[in-house]
């Protein structure tokens, strides 16, 4: 990417979103295009369309997107999937008519199947069931790719979509009930460390297995794919290691300094057993992770303490 290009960076305030406007700014791109969801509504075909045509942006990092832990994409797969879907449509087609250079598209590891073979390969994309858990989040992302790789076809478009496994940082949503794993955990254990409480109950057994990347790590890896990746292939963006819910339940007691008892509750949903992903293709471009995982919960939590705590 040229360092004046027209950068337009969908769902700036979200995570993922908030820590790429932080990448690009620290490496130099400078003309970020940016749009709350009240200024331009991706859901609209047509606002989006104009919005594509006025601004002509060169490069899209299509980072939008409606998501959640094991309960929220449990019980509310329809919006999972149609808001998605639709979002994903209409930046893509839109990106397309207007003549953009290249598009990111931000998948999840949430596309291979619930029994994969580990570690996790680009190519065991829809080898098997998914996890039914998150199956509606996992259609919509599975639907982005083809997408994409359908425009490359047909069009000659340069449209690549990367896949990242759990992330988590600054701007997370740290509800106990609708985030992810590793947010909603630092909130329990935070609440439960402050207000004395001798008891935390946490679902499932502790058992799967899971691997987390900080948000920068992600946004680094993912600037690093749009100035290097141009194959319509999917692009694995991880660790390449991963925990146990347990040890990951163990370190964030130690961190909030949680001296109460932790109680699993097995009737609860564990989701896939093991998650890791295979990075070995992004590792052979020259890309690796920088942050451990001690290291970036520690800072995620003393930015939680000061912003939403």
């Amino acid at each position: 990417m040229e360092k004046k290009a027209k950068i337009f960076v969908t769902g700036h305030r979200g995570l993922v979103g908030s820590a790429l406007v932080r990448a690009l700014l620290k490496a130099g791109y400078t003309r970020l295009i940016l749009r709350t969801r009240t200024e331009l509504d991706l859901l609209d075909q047509t606002s989006t369309e104009r919005f594509f045509l006025d601004e002509r942006p060169d490069y899209v990092f299509l980072a939008a997107a409606k998501t959640g832990g094991i309960y929220a994409a449990f019980t509310q797969p329809a919006p999972f999937l149609y808001e998605n879907s639709t979002i994903q449509n209409n930046v893509i087609h839109s990106a397309y008519k207007s003549g953009v250079k290249k598009l990111l598209f931000m998948g999840s590891s949430c596309v291979y199947l619930k029994h994969c073979p580990q570690l996790i390969k680009e190519e065991y994309l829809m080898t098997g069931p998914l996890e039914i858990t998150n199956d509606a989040f996992a259609i919509g992302k599975i639907e982005g790719i083809y997408t994409c790789q359908a425009y490359n076809r047909q069009y000659g478009t340069n449209f690549i979509s990367v896949m990242p496994c759990n992330f988590y940082g600054p701007n997370d949503n740290f509800d106990p009930t609708l985030s992810h794993v590793l947010p909603s955990l630092m909130h329990k254990f935070h609440v439960a460390a402050r207000t004395g409480v001798q008891e935390i109950e946490l679902w499932g057994s502790g058992t799967p297995r899971r691997e987390f990347l900080h948000v920068d790590d992600v946004a680094d890896g993912c600037i690093f794919a749009m100035n290097q990746y141009n194959d319509s292939c999917i692009l694995n963006i991880g660790s390449g290691t991963d925990v146990t819910i347990l040890e990951l339940a163990d370190l964030m007691r130690d961190i909030t300094r949680f001296r109460g008892k932790i109680i699993w509750d097995p009737a609860k949903p564990d989701g896939t057993p093991r998650k890791v992903l295979d990075v070995s293709r992004l590792h052979a471009l020259g890309w690796r992770h920088q942050i451990e995982l001690r290291a970036g919960v520690e800072t995620t939590y003393a930015w939680y303490r000061e912003n939403r705590a």
